[in-house]
């Protein structure tokens, strides 16, 4: 039996010293209900009336279960007959797989207006900020910041039972590469055939093998299909994932708050840091000099602050702990920050801005999934939308380039533009929707488990032990649709 923190040792003293087990097992429930409670595994072991049970999940450690001890034969019906919490990370996640659409969408926009399908200055997004494109321009930074608070949210909460470093390598891989892979292919067909552009075998070997963000080079990081800058991240952030969740994984819930407040400073920290970097030439759509721009906002090893705040949210949730505002007032925080970024010094816009009410949004919008309130982020459509929403980040960028090339290259007045941009939009989700039912399901499907392991999993048999370091697990089994980027 195993209790949480360091009231469970104060409980088993007073159990030996033949406190009545009725009370002990009243305090137990009441402390379970408060703080949640380990799971107990079948390794238990009964010698000379002392009952052991093992903990499969320890508030001090994930990695490193711990054991207590009980005097007394009648702890395994104690265990039984206490009140434990149910493992919610069985809880899809519908309301954030829809906001990942509201998110690509915010992307999308910015780069629309970086165009010049629209004839208005004021619709336009460069070389300066039209009033109008304004509006739109915190979005982008906002919408990338939530992916990779996301990611770091879903994966945590979708954690597999038996899960080696090995075997989470290879679904992320399936995830993200073939698509990846596509559209860069796409790109440069594009590119050098089409726009007879000049082929840079350096920047396609980095783009392709996804190390393009760590070079400050524009021509680098923006290569080819240049969204894929947040691939790169992205790749990381899966390769750092299992030796991160080991660390984090250990936080006691009680201070994880503390940590996620670490985080953030970190976060907040950046900027100033980033002043430190030589000048270079000012940017008046980043509002800032590139090489600054490029540190806090597309060098890997800072956006993984982000990455690892959005691990310790998931932990927040899963834990119990309470969350300070509903999706409501989180939500209002968020467009006050929206609001106020732009008018922010030095590069705070493009994260540091909006980090802060992103991680409420995110915190609340689980803890209503988890709690069963519906609203319409988590609709069929939404969550569909989501579930596309990958592929059509992926793609939405050559679609705004090559679309208006096809349409004459024109500007338009801003009714017709609007129309423009719609149909545009609408093409990007067709082309996203063909790419996520004809490569990325399919592949993820077939190859994301090993054959062996998925024949083992039908039948109903435990996958067989691989050499490797398993990763901390918080879930019994991985809820369907959350185990996306």
């Amino acid at each position: 039996m195993v209790l949480p923190g360091r009231s469970g040792t104060h409980l088993l003293d007073c159990a030996a010293r033949g406190r009545r087990l009725e009370e002990g097992k009243t305090a137990i429930r009441n402390m379970w209900a408060q703080a949640g409670t380990a799971t107990l595994v079948s390794t238990g072991s009964v010698d000379g009336g002392r009952l052991t049970r093992q903990c499969a999940r320890c508030p001090r450690s994930i990695e490193s279960p711990c054991a207590r001890t009980w005097k007394g034969t009648d702890m395994v019906q104690l265990s039984k007959q206490s009140e434990v919490r149910p493992d919610i990370t069985k809880t899809r996640l519908n309301s954030l797989t829809g906001m990942r659409m509201l998110a690509a969408i915010g992307v999308f926009a910015f780069h629309a207006l970086c165009t010049t399908v629209f004839a208005s200055k004021d619709w336009q997004m460069m070389p300066v900020r039209g009033r109008y494109a304004d509006l739109f321009w915190q979005g982008n930074w906002a919408s990338v910041s939530f992916f990779f608070l996301l990611s770091g949210f879903v994966l945590t909460w979708s954690m597999r039972p038996g899960d080696t470093t090995t075997t989470f390598w290879r679904r992320r891989i399936f995830k993200i590469w073939p698509n990846h892979l596509l559209t860069f292919v796409a790109a440069v067909i594009l590119f050098v055939g089409v726009s007879k552009m000049a082929f840079d075998l350096k920047a396609a070997v980095l783009n392709a093998t996804l190390l393009h963000s760590f070079f400050p080079q524009l021509e680098i990081w923006t290569s080819f299909n240049s969204v894929s800058w947040s691939l790169s991240n992205e790749a990381f952030f899966y390769f750092l994932f299992p030796f991160l969740i080991r660390y984090i994984g250990r936080i006691r819930p009680e201070r994880l708050w503390l940590w996620a407040g670490v985080v953030v400073a970190a976060i907040l920290a950046v900027p100033l840091i980033a002043t430190l970097l030589p000048g270079g030439p000012y940017q008046p759509w980043t509002q800032s000099a590139h090489l600054q721009f490029w540190f806090t906002s597309k060098f890997p090893p800072v956006r993984l602050l982000e990455f690892v705040l959005g691990i310790i949210l998931a932990r927040i949730v899963i834990t119990g702990r309470k969350i300070p505002l509903g999706l409501g007032g989180a939500t209002a925080l968020t467009v006050l920050a929206y609001v106020a970024g732009p008018h922010l010094p030095l590069t705070y816009p493009q994260v540091a801005a909006t980090v802060i009410p992103l991680s409420l949004v995110i915190l609340a919008a689980a803890s209503d999934d988890v709690a069963g309130r519906k609203n319409w982020l988590g609709s069929r459509v939404m969550v569909w939308l989501g579930e596309v929403s990958f592929a059509f980040y992926m793609c939405h960028l050559l679609v705004l380039i090559y679309g208006p090339q096809l349409l004459g290259n024109r500007s338009y007045g801003t009714p017709v533009a609007i129309g423009v941009i719609a149909l545009l939009f609408l093409t990007a989700l067709g082309v996203a929707a063909l790419m996520f039912h004809l490569v990325e399901s399919p592949i993820m499907r077939r190859f994301a488990t090993s054959r062996r392991r998925a024949r083992l999993a039908r039948n109903g048999a435990p996958p067989p032990p691989l050499p490797d370091l398993p990763l901390a697990s918080t879930s019994s089994s991985p809820p369907a649709g959350n185990d996306d980027v």
